[in-house]
Formats: C-alpha cells, structure tokens, sequence
C-alpha cells in the first residue's frame, strides 16, 4: 500500500501540523440533532432554493454513516428536482477491499443509465471518495460538492483516524491508491466546511485557490453538514448551474447575515 502525498500546504501551514479539533468543539457535536429539526423548521426557505435541471446526483455517506444517513439531503435534492440517489454500499467502513471498484461501477451504471455527467456530493470521508472518483471519471462527473471532508490535512488531524483503521483494516496514511488527496479534480468543485467541526480541522477542508475549486462556510456541526438548512442551500445553489457554466459562489445580499466571512481572523 502505498502512502498518501501530503506535500500540499495549507496556505502555508504545514498539512500534518494539523491537530484535531478543540474536544470542547467535539463535545458540541449533539448540535446535529438540532440542525435535523432545523432542516423541517426552514422548509418555507428551502421551497425558495432554485430547482435543478433533473441531471442524477450520487450521495456519498461519511464514515460510519449508513446509506439513511444521506435520506434528508437526498428527499431534499429530489424535491428540488434532481435523480438523487445514495452510493448504494449500505454503511461507509472506509476503504475496504472492493469499495473503490463498486463506487466507480456504481457512477458507471448511473451515467450510462441516464446518460448525463453526474454531480457528487460527500460527506467527510465520503466527499474524499468523491474527489477520488472524479480524478479517475472527470468525462462522466459534472461538479463535486464535498461536506467537512478533510481532504488537504493529515488524517491524524482529526477524531476519527482510529475508528478508520479500525473498521478499514489499513492504516489511515496507507490507503489502497497512490494519490495527493489536497489535489482538486478536474471539474467544478465546492468544499462546505464549518469552523466549529467537531470532528475534522476545518483548515484540512479548504482547497487551494483555482479557477474551478471555491470553499463555503456554514456554521454547524460535522455530524449535521447532511442536513444544516444552510449547507442546503449552497449545494441547491451550485447544483442548478448549467453545465460548463459554472461560478463561484458569492456571498452578497442576505448571505452576507446567514454566512460567516470566511476573511476573518
């Protein structure tokens, strides 16, 4: 197996200077929970979110979520008009042998069915997956949006290295792949990140600047990025582009009171 490339920087900082999060941000996590409810309170705001063009979108659990953890995101692109449908490998227990051909069998199988590019939105480690697979299929992918996923730090810079290697049978800096995870595809690519994640660095979720790659913060939790009303709403926003007509998106108007400036100290 060989090691993944961490010789990306972080804006300077070295990628595995990187340290998990605070534990009282990890002890905060429960704010999940909350951000359900809040998803079901905010459906007035979300009905006001652009309706898509009807192009397949593939979900991505993060690790240890089952394929019902993706449900809401899911009911939620479907309403918004979109063929939204889970990776369909039930429970993510990492890179496991097989699961890297299925995922690739599976984005396959969905862009010969409807024979339009596919979006790929993953959460934590499955928006590392779905970074990985746009490299290898950039002709069948059309953009990737990925939530708190830790692509640029080490993956000792968060809370759940152990629980990887536990349930992947590998250690965390050894996958099965030769890559540079920090890398972005080549094709649109959004990074969703929440400077109060409980579980990863969120310096770890930034990507470098580039023509195509942007970073969006909300404020929530890790466990809750699936379903925070306002993590909704970008994805609604990057999804209904039209493609090969992508933009970065712009925090002006009222997004300037409901999202954070990422330019601050």
């Amino acid at each position: 197996m060989a090691a993944i490339d961490f010789d990306e920087s972080i804006f300077g900082m070295d990628a595995k200077a990187l340290k998990p999060p605070p534990l009282r941000y990890l002890l905060t996590e429960g704010r999940a929970v909350a951000e359900l409810g809040a998803m079901v309170a905010a459906a007035p705001f979300l009905r006001l979110c652009p309706k898509g063009d009807g192009h397949p979108v593939m979900c991505l659990p993060g690790l240890g979520g089952p394929e019902a953890s993706t449900r809401p995101l899911r009911g939620f692109l479907r309403r918004r008009g979109y063929e939204a449908t889970g990776w369909g490998q039930g429970t993510n227990l990492g890179l496991r042998p097989g699961v890297w051909d299925r995922m690739l069998d599976r984005l396959d199988t969905i862009y010969a069915r409807s024979r339009r590019k596919v979006s790929l939105v993953g959460w934590s480690l499955g928006g590392i997956f779905a970074r990985e697979i746009a490299k290898q299929r950039p002709h069948m992918v059309r953009q990737v949006i990925t939530l708190g996923s830790p692509f640029a730090g080490h993956p000792r810079s968060t809370h759940a290295w152990r629980v990887y290697e536990l349930t992947s049978g590998h250690r965390a800096e050894h996958p099965p792949m030769v890559t540079n995870l920090a890398v972005a595809p080549p094709v649109p690519t959004t990074s969703i990140y929440s400077r109060s994640d409980g579980v990863v660095a969120w310096q770890g979720c930034l990507n470098k600047p580039h023509a195509q790659a942007e970073n969006v913060e909300v404020e929530g939790a890790h466990c809750g990025l699936g379903h925070n009303p306002l993590a909704l709403a970008v994805i609604a926003d990057r999804l209904a582009q039209a493609d090969g007509f992508w933009s970065p998106w712009e925090r002006t108007g009222w997004r300037r009171m409901a999202y954070p400036n990422p330019n601050r100290a």
